[in-house]
C-alpha cells in the first residue's frame, strides 16, 4: 500500500519518530511507515540506529543466509559475551523479518520459514557454547571413535514444524543417545549430569532476561513427566516413557518434533525410536475422538480466560487448521509414510496429492492458514507481544486495517469472520461435533416455551406439580428479560429451552427445573456456555441427571460455569481419579501455565479442585462412591493441592530471596500438618483447612538470595504466601478457608514454627484440647525426615501419663461449652454433628481413648481417624468388641445422614426420632466413659 493509504494519525506519527531518530536524513517512505507501524522497530532502531542502511539494501533484504552469532570459537566466548552475542543478533534480524512484513510485504509462508531457521540457528549455536562451557571442565562423553556425543534439541510445536511466530515461545525438549561417563576433564562425571548441566546453561542462554533482552522463552513443560520430569533423558528412557506412559496428547506433541541444529547420524536413530508411538501402522480413526476432546479442552481455555477475537485458538482459528491436519496425518500416516512430516503447509500438499482431501479444500485450507498467520505477524511485529487477539485499541486497529488493505474496523471483523467460518465448517467435516435429535422434537415443547406456557406439555404432571412449573418457568423468564443477552445469544436459548423442557418431562420434579433454570439463568449472557448445552445434549442430559442428584452440585455449577465443560465426557465424569494420582494429575494440569504467572496459578488450583470435585460428587451422588471412599478422595485432592501450593510458594520465596541454606525442591524444610478432617481423612465438599506449618532450620542460618533473610523469616513468608494462595477471593471463589488457629499460642504464635519448638509447647504448654486434636492430626506435605520427627513427636505427647479424672473433666467441660454455643438440638430436630449423640460426641470418646490409654497401649496413636481409632481400642481391649460396633455403625450412619443433607442442601438437622436409637447407644457408652 502506498502512503497516500496510510491514515493520518498513522504518518503523524512515522514523521515524528523519523524525525527523532533520522534528523539529519532526508524523509524515506519506507522508514516512516516501518516507524509508524511497529512500536518495537522503533525501540531497535533507537538503540541501533546505523542498522537502518542495512534494511535499505535490496540484496541483503533478498537473502536468507545467516550471519555468524559468534565471532570466535564457541570455548573462548565469556557467558557474558555469549548473552550479548545472542540477543543483539536476535534484535537484528527480527528488525529484518519486521521490514520484510512490514514494508516489503513477503510472503508469509517465507517470512515463518526464515524465522524458524533463524531461531534454529541462534539455539544451535546457543547449543554448542553450552557444550563447550560444560566440556572445559568435566571433559565430554564421547563415542567409540572417541568423537563427542552430543545433546539432541528436539524443536517442539510451530518451531518443529518450522512455522514460527514472531514473538513465539519455543518448547524444547532435550535428550542424548547414549550413557557414558565424561573423559578428558578434571573429573568425570555421568552422561545425566553433563547433559543436564549443558541444557541449564542453553535455557539460560536463551531465556535468561538481560539488559539486552531476552532471545526466546523457553518452555520445557512437553518433556516427559513435564515440570516433575528430569531435564534432559536418555533415548533408551525416552523409548520407555513413550511406551508405558505416553498420553494422547504427547502423540500430537511429538508429530511435530524435529531435531535442530546441524544433522548428524543420532537424529535418524531418534525418529526411528519415537515413530511408532506418534504413527500407528493401521488407519487410526481412534484420534478423532481424542482431537474431538482436546479441542473441548481448548473451548474451555477460551472460555476459562474469557479470549473474544482470537484468531489462533477461537472457533476458525488457526489451531483448527492445525487440528484438521494434524487428524488426517495420524489417521494415515502409518500407512503414507510422506504424511510423517511436523510442517503443516509440506503436509497439506502431500494430503491433497494422495486424494486425502479435495485439492479445492486444501488449497482454501492453505489460504486461510495464512491469512490468519499473515495477521497474528502483524499484530506480533507492532510491540514484539505474543498475542493473537484482534486489538481493541484505535492504533493497533489502523495498523492491521492498513497492512491488510481494509477501509474501516468493521470491514476488518467481517473479514475474519469470513475467513474463519470457512475453516470452522471444514473442521466439523473433518473433526465433526457430537449431533442431538432436534429435528424430532415434539412442537409442544417448543410452544410451551415460546408462549411460556407449561399446559402446552402433556407429560402427566399434576394440577400442583403443574402449577410448580408454571412459576418457575415465569420467574426465570422475568430474569432472562433482565439481562444482556444479544441476539445470537437469545436465538441459542430459544434453540435450547425446548429441549430443557423436554429432557425435564422425564423427572417432572419443579425442584430440579428450579436447579437446572437457576444455572441457565447464570449463564445466559455467555453465549458460549448455551451453544455448548445445546450442541451437545449429552452434556445437558448430565447437567438435569445431577441437578436431579444433588442441590449442592447444582449450585457449584451455577456458581462455577466452567464445570459445564466436565459434562461432555460422562466416562470421565462418574470416574474420580484414583485416591493416589491427584498430585500428578494437577502437576500435569500445571504444564501449560506460566510458572510466572500468579494470577493463573491461583486460578488454576481453583478450577482444578473445582472440577475434581464434580466428579467425586458426581460418583458420589449416582452410588458408584460410598461415604468412607468420598472423604478419602476429597482428602487426596486436598492433600495435592495443598502440595501444588506449597511448590507454588517455595519457588516464588525463592526467586526472592533464595533458598535457605541446606535446602532443595526436594527437600524444602517445610512441612504441613493436618488437624481435624483433614487430618482424620474426612473432608467433606465444603469444609475447611487446618493446618500449621513448621520447618528445622537453625536460627542463625540465612537464605542464598540477593535479597537474603534469615530463613526463619523466609518459612514465615513461606506460610504467609500460603495464606494468601488459599484465602484470596478471585473469579473462582477462595481455594479453602484455611483455619491456622490450632498452631502454638493460636492466632499470637508464629505462623510457622521450628518442630523442636513446636514439640517444646505440646510438652509444656499446650492444653487437654490442644492434646485431643493432636489425636487427628498427620503430616500431609513435607520430607520424610521431617515426617519421621513429627510421627515420634505426636507419639510422644499422646503416650505421656495422664490423671484420668482430670482428663475427663477437661473434656466434659469442652464438649460442654461446644455443645451449648453450637448445638442445634430440639425437640423436633436433631443435630448431627453437635447434638448428644451426635458425630462429635464419638470424636470426643475416640480422643479420650487415645489420651488415657496410650501410655500403656502405644499401638493407639497409629491412626488419626476415628474408625481406626475405635477398631484399634478394640483390638487392645481398651473397649469392648460391642461398644466398638456400636460407635462405628453410629459414626458411620451420622455421617451419611449429614453428607447427603449437604448434597441436598438440608442443613445439618434431621427428625429427631430417625437415629433416636443410635443416638441413645452413644449417650450410654459416653456416661460410662465420661461421667
Amino acid at each position: 500500500m502506498d502512503q497516500s493509504r496510510m491514515t493520518s494519525d498513522l504518518l503523524k506519527l512515522g514523521q515524528l519518530r523519523f524525525k527523532e531518530l533520522f534528523p539529519e536524513k532526508e524523509t524515506n517512505e519506507q522508514i516512516l511507515r516501518f516507524l509508524a507501524l511497529s512500536d518495537f522497530a522503533y525501540r531497535i532502531l533507537s538503540q541501533h540506529p546505523q542498522w537502518v542502511d542495512w534494511l535499505l539494501n535490496e540484496e541483503a533484504m533478498q537473502c536468507r543466509d545467516c550471519d555468524e552469532v559468534f565471532p570466535n570459537e564457541v570455548s573462548d566466548i565469556s557467558e557474558q559475551e555469549a548473552f550479548q552475542f545472542l540477543r543483539v543478533f536476535r534484535k537484528r534480524y527480527w528488525l529484518k523479518i519486521m521490514w520484510l512484513d512490514l514494508v516489503l510485504g513477503n510472503d508469509i509462508s517465507d517470512s515463518i520459514l526464515y524465522q524458524s531457521q533463524l531461531s534454529e540457528h541462534l539455539i544451535a549455536n546457543a547449543n554448542k557454547w553450552a557444550f563447550a562451557q560444560v566440556a572445559a571442565s568435566n571433559g565430554m562423553p564421547l563415542d567409540e571413535h572417541g568423537e563427542p556425543i552430543p545433546m539432541l534439541v528436539l524443536g517442539m510445536g510451530k518451531l518443529g514444524g518450522q512455522e514460527l511466530n514472531f514473538s513465539s515461545d519455543i518448547d524444547l525438549i532435550f535428550t542424548y543417545p547414549k550413557t557414558l561417563k565424561t573423559q578428558g576433564g578434571r573429573r568425570s562425571i555421568e552422561a545425566q549430569v553433563f547433559y543436564t548441566k549443558v541444557a541449564q546453561k542453553l535455557i539460560a542462554a536463551l531465556d535468561q532476561r538481560t539488559a539486552d533482552g531476552q532471545v526466546f522463552r523457553v518452555d520445557m513443560r512437553l518433556r516427559p513427566f513435564g515440570d516433575s520430569g528430569p531435564l534432559v533423558m536418555s533415548f533408551s528412557a525416552m523409548e520407555d516413557y513413550y511406551q508405558d506412559q505416553g498420553r494422547e496428547w504427547e502423540r500430537y506433541a511429538m508429530l511435530k518434533a524435529r531435531s535442530l541444529g546441524e544433522k548428524d547420524r543420532y537424529w535418524e536413530e531418534f525418529s526411528a525410536l519415537i515413530r511408532p508411538f506418534v504413527f500407528r501402522r493401521y488407519i487410526d480413526f481412534s484420534v478423532i475422538e481424542s482431537l474431538r476432546k482436546m479441542k473441548h479442552m481448548i473451548a474451555q481455555e477460551v472460555r476459562r480466560k474469557g479470549l473474544k477475537n482470537n484468531i489462533k485458538l477461537g472457533a476458525g482459528g488457526i489451531r483448527e487448521v492445525e487440528f484438521i491436519v494434524q487428524a488426517l496425518q495420524m489417521i494415515r500416516g502409518g500407512r503414507e509414510p510422506d504424511l510423517q512430516v511436523p510442517s503443516l503447509l509440506t503436509a497439506l500438499n502431500v494430503m491433497s496429492k494422495l486424494d486425502v482431501i479435495p485439492v479445492e479444500v486444501a488449497t482454501d485450507l492453505r489460504e486461510q492458514y495464512l491469512f490468519l498467520r499473515r495477521a497474528e505477524q502483524y499484530l506480533q511485529a507492532f510491540n514484539d507481544e505474543q498475542t493473537q487477539t484482534l486489538p481493541e485499541d484505535a492504533l493497533n486497529l489502523q495498523r492491521l486495517c492498513v497492512l491488510l488493505e481494509v477501509e474501516q474496523s468493521s470491514a476488518l471483523f467481517n473479514l475474519f469472520d469470513k475467513v474463519q467460518s470457512q475453516i470452522r465448517y471444514e473442521f466439523a467435516q473433518v473433526i465433526g461435533e457430537e449431533a442431538h435429535d432436534c429435528e424430532e422434537l415434539d412442537p409442544s415443547y417448543t410452544s410451551a416455551w415460546e408462549h411460556r406456557d407449561i399446559s402446552y406439555l402433556d407429560i402427566g404432571l399434576c394440577d400442583d406439580e403443574c402449577a410448580k412449573w408454571q412459576a418457575v418457568l415465569n420467574t426465570f423468564y422475568t430474569g432472562i428479560t433482565k439481562k444482556q443477552i444479544g441476539v445470537r445469544g437469545r436465538d441459542v436459548l430459544d434453540r435450547l429451552m425446548p429441549l430443557v423442557l423436554r429432557e425435564m418431562s422425564a423427572i417432572k420434579s419443579s425442584e430440579t427445573l428450579q436447579s437446572v433454570l437457576d444455572i441457565i439463568a447464570k449463564i445466559a449472557s455467555r453465549t458460549a456456555y448455551l451453544e455448548l448445552l445445546y450442541e451437545n445434549l449429552g452434556a445437558l442430559q448430565q447437567l438435569i441427571k445431577l441437578c436431579a442428584h444433588s442441590l449442592w452440585i447444582a449450585q457449584q455449577i451455577a456458581r462455577y460455569p466452567i464445570l459445564l465443560d466436565e459434562l461432555i465426557d460422562p466416562a470421565v465424569l462418574y470416574r474420580p481419579l484414583p485416591v493416589n494420582a491427584y498430585y500428578n494429575e494437577i502437576q500435569q494440569y500445571f504444564l501449560r501455565i506460566d510458572e510466572d504467572d500468579l494470577e493463573l496459578q491461583m486460578e488454576a488450583l481453583r478450577q482444578f479442585k473445582q472440577t475434581q470435585q464434580l466428579r467425586i460428587a458426581a460418583a458420589d451422588a449416582t452410588g458408584v462412591l460410598d461415604i468412607m471412599k468420598v472423604s478419602d478422595h476429597l482428602t487426596a485432592l486436598a492433600e495435592s493441592i495443598v502440595a501444588k501450593a506449597v511448590d507454588i510458594a517455595w519457588a516464588q520465596m525463592v526467586a526472592r530471596y533464595g533458598q535457605p541454606e541446606g535446602t532443595s525442591v526436594e527437600a524444602k524444610g517445610f512441612a504441613v500438618i493436618a488437624y481435624g478432617k483433614a487430618g482424620g481423612f474426612e473432608l467433606g465438599y465444603d469444609s475447611d483447612l487446618d493446618l500449621v506449618f513448621v520447618h528445622n532450620c537453625d536460627g542463625s542460618s540465612k537464605t542464598s538470595g540477593d535479597k537474603s533473610i534469615s530463613s526463619r523469616q523466609f518459612y514465615l513468608k513461606l506460610a504467609q504466601r500460603l495464606m494468601h494462595l488459599f484465602n484470596t477471593r478471585t473469579p473462582s471463589g477462595i481455594l479453602y478457608e484455611l483455619d491456622t488457629r490450632l498452631r502454638p499460642e493460636g492466632n499470637s504464635g508464629l505462623l510457622a514454627i521450628n518442630i523442636e519448638s513446636y514439640y517444646q509447647y505440646q510438652q509444656e504448654q499446650a492444653w487437654t484440647w490442644e492434646h485431643q486434636a493432636l489425636v487427628r492430626a498427620r503430616m500431609i506435605v513435607g520430607e520424610q525426615s521431617l515426617a519421621k520427627r513429627f510421627h515420634t513427636i505426636r507419639h510422644d505427647i499422646l503416650c505421656q501419663s495422664r490423671i484420668l479424672g482430670d482428663l475427663q473433666d477437661d473434656i466434659v467441660s469442652m464438649r460442654a461449652k461446644m455443645r451449648a454455643h453450637l448445638s442445634k438440638d430440639s425437640e423436633q430436630e436433631f443435630d448431627l454433628k453437635q447434638g448428644g449423640g451426635g458425630m462429635t460426641d464419638i470424636e470426643f470418646l475416640a480422643q479420650y481413648v487415645v489420651l488415657a490409654f496410650s501410655h500403656d497401649y502405644p499401638a493407639l496413636t497409629r491412626y488419626s481417624d476415628n474408625i481406626r481409632i475405635l477398631e484399634l481400642a478394640s483390638q487392645e481391649t481398651v473397649i469392648s468388641d460391642n461398644e466398638q460396633a456400636i460407635l462405628t455403625r453410629a459414626y458411620c450412619q451420622l455421617r451419611e445422614c449429614y453428607h447427603l443433607n449437604s448434597l441436598n442442601g438440608k442443613g445439618k438437622t434431621i427428625e429427631a426420632q430417625k437415629l433416636q436409637e443410635q443416638s441413645d447407644m452413644v449417650k450410654q457408652i459416653w456416661l460410662a466413659y465420661l461421667k
